[in-house]
């Protein structure tokens, strides 16, 4: 298959996709596309930068097109995506491939006002692409009927149940018609995935392109062993050197990511960060500036690793390896689109040598050492046997056993410098249970600072899922959700203040 004119695509369409540059239709694309115009459900396991998004959007586009509905419009499509970012991006791909046929398309999400949104709706749309705390909020209100829905998507289906929306994906699906298309995209396939896609999609065509698949031949990468003191000066060599015009950096943590903007700035270096503390307003400015050149560098945490869509990344940088192997394909897949070629480099420190390993072993391969950087470190190279995720010193967790605030179980961290070792899950610093999270508290469970429980949450509250704001519950940040929390007390009191859905 050479070209999308074997798709038997609309004249339209394919006048679209010239005009986007593509010529030649991706893996995903040539085992997607086929099935879902001829009605089939599909399940695809394909990270961003595969071009998925086209997969599903030029056959909805293609069969909306050809079989119109007569009267007022009805959201006739359903794009479920579990980050502001990506749903705006997948709305922009709609807007893109669709900007010669009379579709109207709208992207809702938390975090600013509904009233442009429910204008939008009023009028009548055909394509709607929603996170789903917005979306439940908008269906309770009254202003979205999803009852005439004939295609459902759902998009990094992995990262939705990651952030817990199981339950609101349950609910949707409760809302939806019986007889509809079906799509699922996962960048993993784990049971809870399995299980869930068992349960709406029949009889549907499996489509898998692995990790390996999309880093072949394209992604020039390069491990660095290097003392993290050392990282920083290292980073602005590279940058220098090779003139980098636009650049993906990745650090662990939101304050990491703050704290390097503002060192490369102190090196005459123009960035810009972007995680879940940020505004919606500030996220969106920094993207925009990032797309448009008017932004050379972009400092993120994995919330915007799947997020994320701009051609151009000529370099992405692991400044902090992640501690799942997953977020570094993730990562790296930022560069080498549309068919170029990309750099991804990444720092490697003597505690995150495990981290390492973790990734070749999901890659299947090593990947290239540089040692002729003036900053090579010996000591962080991992050693013979070293299991994967295991940081070798007691360096490696938080300050727990300093601040006396050390507790809890996990696994794949310490406690701290001169502490006791605890369990910690993916942790960072002090807490009781933290599951990839990065400071103080109870339980965390990809938190970030401090707090009585947290999952997914960003700073102080007692239960967060998925907060980005001080309270007692809350959704939509680093983590888990995209909605509302409900409170601002460090303690987890709630004031029960209504608060905007996200």
């Amino acid at each position: 298959m050479t070209d999308f004119s074997t798709f038997s695509l609309d004249e339209k369409l394919l006048q679209a996709i010239s005009e986007q540059g593509y010529e030649t239709p991706t893996p995903v694309q040539q085992q997607a596309i086929p099935p879902l115009l001829k009605g089939r459900d599909v399940l695809g396991v394909a990270q961003t930068g595969t071009g998925k998004t086209a997969a599903f959007a030029l056959p909805i586009l293609q069969i909306m097109s050809r079989d119109r509905v007569q009267g007022r419009r009805v959201i006739r499509a359903l794009v479920l995506s579990p980050t502001r970012e990506l749903a705006a991006q997948i709305d922009e791909r709609f807007a893109a491939y669709g900007t010669h046929l009379d579709l109207r398309h709208r992207v809702i999400f938390g975090g600013v006002s509904q009233h442009p949104q429910v204008t939008a709706l009023r009028r009548g749309i055909d394509i709607l692409v929603a996170t789903p705390g917005r979306l439940l909020d908008l269906i309770n209100q009254g202003h979205i009927d999803i009852s005439k829905v004939e295609f459902f998507v759902l998009d990094e289906a992995d990262r939705m149940l990651d952030m817990g929306f199981i339950h609101d994906i349950k609910r949707v699906l409760r809302l939806l018609p019986e007889k509809r298309q079906n799509l699922l995209f996962s960048a993993t396939m784990p049971k809870s995935i399995a299980d869930l896609a068992g349960s709406f999609l029949k009889d549907a065509v499996m489509i898998d392109v692995s990790p390996e698949e999309i880093m072949v031949g394209r992604i020039e990468q390069k491990i660095m062993f290097i003392r993290k003191a050392d990282k920083r000066r290292l980073l602005v060599q590279l940058i220098e050197e090779e003139q980098v015009e636009r650049a993906l950096i990745f650090t662990r943590t939101k304050h990491g990511a703050n704290r390097l903007v503002k060192q490369l700035g102190q090196s005459g270096i123009d960035a810009v960060a972007i995680h879940g503390n940020k505004s919606q307003g500030a996220r969106t400015k920094a993207l925009a500036g990032f797309k448009n050149g008017s932004i050379p560098i972009l400092v993120a945490t994995d919330l915007a690793s799947r997020g994320i869509d701009v051609e151009g990344i000529t370099h992405v940088f692991n400044y902090d390896l992640p501690n799942e192997p997953e977020s570094y394909v993730h990562r790296i897949g930022r560069t080498a689109r549309a068919g170029k070629s990309g750099v991804a480099y990444a720092f490697c420190d003597d505690t995150e040598s495990g981290y390492l390993v973790g990734i070749q072993k999901l890659i299947g391969q090593s990947i290239p050492v540089d040692e002729e950087h003036p900053y090579h470190f010996s000591s962080a190279i991992p050693k013979p046997g070293q299991k994967p995720g295991k940081i070798k010193d007691g360096k490696g967790g938080g300050q727990g056993a300093r601040r006396g605030h050390h507790a809890g179980r996990g696994k794949g961290g310490n406690s701290g410098q001169g502490g006791p070792r605890r369990q910690y899950r993916g942790g960072g610093q002090q807490g009781g249970q933290y599951r990839a999270g990065d400071q103080q508290g109870g339980q965390y469970r990809g938190g970030g600072q401090q707090g009585g429980q947290y999952r997914g949450g960003d700073q102080q509250g007692g239960q967060y899922r998925g907060g980005d704001q001080q309270g007692g519950r809350g959704e939509q940040g680093e983590g888990r959700g995209d909605s509302r929390p409900h409170g601002n007390s460090s303690t987890g009191k709630s004031r029960r203040r209504r608060h905007r859905r996200n």
